[in-house]
């Protein structure tokens, strides 16, 4: 069975629960679904700029690289043989 199959059937079958429900109670369901798909969206946004490592501070580059390079260590040890 294919997946449109599958998916047509499982909303169908959604219809015919919701047939008896009252205007208000169709209206909030809509509401809510709304509200899922919404967050869905937002987050399938956030995470496709998130993907390209962007830097999202007011700061100048110069600023930044010094910033950068006053954050590194130097711990490097010789071992002797």
């Amino acid at each position: 069975m294919k997946t449109a199959d599958i998916d047509s059937k499982l909303i169908d079958s959604y219809i015919s629960l919701l047939k008896n429900m009252s205007a208000q109670n169709k209206l909030e369901l809509i509401s809510k679904l709304t509200d899922t798909v919404k967050t869905e969206i937002e987050k399938d946004n956030t995470d496709f700029y998130n993907a390209f490592g962007g830097w999202d501070e007011k700061q100048s580059a110069e600023e930044l690289i010094d910033i950068i390079k006053g954050s590194r260590t130097y711990n490097r040890t010789i071992e002797e043989f």
